[in-house]
């Protein structure tokens, strides 16, 4: 199934029970009206699309500890109506809506400019069926409108041919292009001003392990002015070398990027092979130690021979990528007007492109039963975070929709 083409920077609407308690230490129901008395049950009346674009902005929540589970975000947004409905339980609640992004999810490039990308010197060096379709289909993930809301950095490696500059982390604690918003064309600028005007021009070495490093310093530094989800993308077509072997080997990579999930920071592996010919080198299966090392799996392997085919392979490959990046998680937003929010009184819903209606998701904070979410804190919550299987689910949906309602009664038992 094809994963979604979406932004990370999102809405989520929820809705608010106006009769719920207008003022700090209000009781509940206090300031019901009337005219919104009632029978009814709660249901979910807002909805934020992953189709969306947005920017999560804030304070608070924890480090995301990887992709493809729960993580945490930034509550931000601001209050704003959306008519009436009910949202309470006895149809208690006049609705307005609070907007609420999801986490800022931040892609780190380490893009490999080694000779054996295209210097053409022999002929699994080929220029045209590693180098340029790879560049083509990179480009267009960086300018892609299905990218909006991510943020990216982008470090080439080797920085130098100078061994004394390429085996050094301090070349690439600095990236070409810093953390910027996407779409944007100052990555294809980076990139053609990389890229060799003559096949002799070419950087040679893959200081792999000392490039990881690096943007890893980059990243724990970025990340504590811009808290938020982060992880490296790594696009090479060969193993480590040029460096001493004991600090530059696969080994020594896997290492690293162990030790930056052990912090929360994933690793994805997009390896380009060489083109079967003449002194090809084998296929790159040690790379799937890194990738599985990041947390991600196994990496994904890009076959060469045919331009068209490697540049749609690399586009699958990203696009799965930026599916997997999407966060499960959803602050709890800022109810309008200064209410009060109460953590029993809270309803979930769920809708995708292969569903009619809403459905609701069970809450458990053990995550132990199917369709379910639970919150980041149960004592002190601000956020919502899907279970691992409803967090598959929306980040296997081209399009899906999540609805939180505030009710007015109890609906839910939190435990102490």
């Amino acid at each position: 199934m094809r994963l979604p083409t979406m932004a990370i920077a999102l809405s989520l609407v929820a809705a608010v029970g106006a009769a719920c308690s207008e003022n700090p230490g209000a009781d509940d129901g206090a300031d019901a009206s009337p005219s919104s008395a009632g029978g009814g049950a709660a249901s979910g009346s807002g909805a934020a699309s992953t189709s969306g674009s947005g920017s999560g902005s804030g304070t608070g929540g924890s480090t995301d500890s990887g992709f493809g589970q729960a993580g945490n975000l930034n509550p931000g947004g601001s209050a704003s109506s959306a008519g009436t409905g009910s949202t309470g339980a006895g149809d208690a609640c006049a609705t307005k809506t609070s907007e609420a992004g999801f986490q800022q999810v931040y892609l780190a490039f380490a893009f490999d400019v080694s000779a054996s990308m295209g210097s053409n010197d022999v002929e699994w060096r080929s220029k045209a069926l590693k180098w340029d379709p790879v560049v083509a289909a990179t480009k267009q993930f960086f300018l892609d409108t299905a990218s909006t809301g991510f943020k990216a950095s982008l470090t080439f490696f080797p920085g130098s041919s100078e061994r004394r500059v390429m085996c050094s982390s301090e070349t690439y604690t600095t990236p070409a292009v810093p953390m910027t918003l996407l779409p944007s064309p100052a990555f294809g600028e980076a990139i053609d001003d990389v890229t060799p005007p003559d096949d002799r021009s070419w950087r040679i070495g893959t200081p792999t392990a000392y490039a990881m490093e690096g943007i890893l310093e980059f990243i724990q530094a970025e990340r504590q002015q811009n808290p938020g989800k982060y992880a490296i993308v790594l696009v090479t077509d060969g193993y480590p070398q040029e460096c001493r072997d004991a600090t530059d080997s696969i080994e020594a990579v896997v290492e690293r990027v162990g030790a930056a999930l052990d912090s929360g920071i994933s690793t994805f592996v997009i390896g380009v092979d060489s083109p079967p010919g003449p002194g090809s080198p084998p296929s790159l299966t040690n790379l799937h130690q890194i990738a599985e090392a990041g947390g991600t799996g196994e990496a994904f392997m890009l076959d060469t021979g045919n331009a068209a085919e490697t540049s749609a392979a690399f586009t699958e490959a990203i696009e799965a990528i930026r599916g997997a990046a999407v966060s499960c998680t959803i602050p709890i937003p800022p109810a309008p007007d200064g209410r009060n929010f109460d953590k029993k009184k809270v309803v979930v819903t769920y809708t995708s492109t292969a569903t009619s209606a809403p459905t609701t998701l069970d809450y458990d904070q053990a995550c132990a039963t199917e369709n379910a979410w639970r919150y980041d804190e149960p004592l002190n919550p601000t956020a919502i975070v899907l279970c691992n299987d409803t967090c598959a689910a929306v980040q296997a949906q081209f399009e899906v929709s999540l609805g939180v309602d505030f009710t007015c009664e109890d609906v839910i038992e939190v435990p102490l």
